[in-house]
């Protein structure tokens, strides 16, 4: 079992490390990672976790981000083609996360890759082809459809649905920026695209080709405000929230004249029975 004194000596070895910069690494510093690595596996230690004191309620832990870099510098490019099917050509450190059908996750054939250095919860579902990043996070029940992306450190609630063709971007560097945030019974619609530390609260509902990020507000029509990112917090999308793709009109100049419009996701409604009624099928897959 470990203890937090264990994990802040860990924190310490892995910050003194990540700041050493060695020309070789010992096998001491090698089985130091291996240890944390495991962690990472286990679901121990996350890139970021609930704080309800933090703005949208996520702390990040830039020494864990540190942790998961220091893998690709002490790591060497090796050649796994024995591994598998297919021959791929990977750091040493980062192999294919091995999984049992002892976890519980279901794996279903066809070209899907998990990193190891991901937690992945039981009813977990893969479908082909997905790939979820090392120091991800994808708890129970979620769903990772087909052609889908979880980037580095991305944090991926219970029973979520992230639809196919979906890229939720993670967020690896800088190590103190939050990583994207996809919160517990959440839909995400195909072709849908979540980056720069996006906080999507539980039981939300992003609409087919709905992409959010830093740069672009989110208009909520029921509750009549603008959801922005700003200096101290993420874009947080309302628990509960049905968003879609909208655009709006440019008021001035050129683009005026023109007649253009910029996209932007519109918040049309929150869940409700109706919203249910829509999304209950997606438990049969599982």
């Amino acid at each position: 079992m470990t203890t937090s004194t264990d994990l802040s000596k860990l924190q310490q070895n892995i910050e003194e490390l990540f700041d050493e910069k060695p020309s070789s690494y010992t096998d001491s510093q090698r089985q130091l990672f291996s240890e944390f690595k495991q962690l990472l596996n286990e679901g121990l230690v996350r890139s970021a976790e609930p704080d309800s004191r933090q703005p949208g309620g996520w702390r990040v832990n830039p020494w864990v981000k540190k942790g998961i870099l220091l893998g690709f510098r002490i790591g060497g490019t090796i050649d796994y083609s024995g591994s598998g099917p297919l021959p791929f050509f990977d750091k040493s450190t980062y192999p294919l996360k091995p999984v049992t059908v002892d976890a519980g996750v279901r794996i279903v054939p066809g070209g899907s890759s998990i990193r190891d250095g991901v937690f992945v919860g039981r009813g977990v579902t893969c479908m082909p082809p997905m790939y979820i990043n090392v120091g991800a996070y994808v708890d129970d029940g979620t769903m990772v459809d087909s052609h889908a992306l979880v980037g580095s450190c991305a944090q991926i609630g219970r029973n979520c649905h992230i639809s196919a063709a979906s890229q939720i971007g993670g967020v690896l560097e800088p190590v103190g920026a939050l990583p994207v945030i996809v919160e517990d019974d959440v839909l995400v619609g195909g072709n849908c695209g979540i980056y720069e530390g996006t906080v999507v609260k539980r039981r939300a509902v992003l609409g087919s080709g709905t992409i959010l990020n830093r740069s672009t507000p989110v208009y909520d029509l029921v509750r009549g405000v603008v959801h922005r990112a700003n200096e101290d917090a993420p874009l947080i999308i309302p628990e509960a929230a049905v968003v879609v793709a909208g655009s709006r009109p440019v008021n001035s100049g050129q683009g005026k004249e023109w007649r253009i419009s910029l996209y932007t996701p519109v918040i049309i409604k929150y869940r409700d029975a109706g919203t249910e009624t829509k999304i209950q099928l997606e438990d049969l897959l599982r």
